[in-house]
């Protein structure tokens, strides 16, 4: 795990995707913070953590849709699907590149929670860990999404659509439930809402149930991406 960890670290950091990802990350969440935060004198962070989640529903599907079809059109593929490895191994290794991507780009918002504090002399700071671990299981859950989704096509394009329109999926599902006449159907609906759970975090909220629903996110799809890669295996 450990050797695709740095391979695919070293790919992000000598290619143009990992700078253009945190550079745009950093742009657009610096507009909000400096807008809402430094222009009002706002010590609540909370609006710049949810503004995040549109900007990661577009730039995270773009982060992870090389992963694995960069192997197939190297056709480098195959060594790792015969090769006496283990595919929970290549997965994770896989996973954990782009995650550490997403966590130098979230790191921003340290700076950002240090220069409030320097500027107002008071910060509340159990509510500012609080969304960013939110921040960090939501970036997990879409990552996990882009992995698998990666793992089942050939081309970065189609992986960055599928990838995007899931986590869309997941984005409005528990809007799509208010119409719903089914109670039980909307009741299931509801639960798989990423924007409720992550809102709640947002606001200072600390659910044990929503960290428990990311981290079964993060673990499903990472699953289905290794029964996806056994089966070509064994194919």
């Amino acid at each position: 795990m450990g050797a695709i960890f740095r391979r695919e670290l070293k790919a992000y950091f000598t290619s143009p995707i990992a700078y253009i990802f945190i550079t745009v990350f950093y742009l657009y969440t610096a507009t909000y913070f400096v807008n809402y935060n430094v222009y009002y004198g706002l010590t609540d962070m909370s609006y710049v953590f949810q503004c995040a989640f549109n900007i990661l529903m577009i730039l995270l599907p773009l982060l992870t849709m090389r992963l694995f079809t960069e192997e197939k059109r190297q056709r480098t593929d195959q060594c790792l699907l015969t090769a006496p490895v283990n595919l929970f191994a290549v997965v994770m290794g896989k996973f954990l590149a782009a995650t550490c991507v997403f966590l130098c780009a979230i790191a921003i918002y340290a700076v950002y929670a240090i220069v409030l504090f320097g500027l107002s002399g008071y910060l509340a700071w159990a509510t500012v860990i609080g969304n960013l671990a939110a921040l960090v299981l939501l970036g997990a859950s879409f990552t996990a999404i882009g992995v698998f989704v990666s793992a089942m096509t050939e081309s970065q394009v189609v992986a960055a659509i599928v990838s995007f329109i899931i986590i869309m999926f997941f984005f409005m599902i528990d809007m799509l439930s208010g119409i719903v006449q089914i109670e039980w159907l909307r009741e299931i609906m509801a639960s798989l809402g990423f924007y409720s759970r992550y809102s709640e975090f947002s606001t200072g909220l600390f659910s044990l149930p929503n960290v428990i629903f990311f981290v079964s996110i993060i673990f499903i799809f990472n699953f289905l991406t290794v029964r996806a890669l056994e089966k070509r295996r064994w194919a």
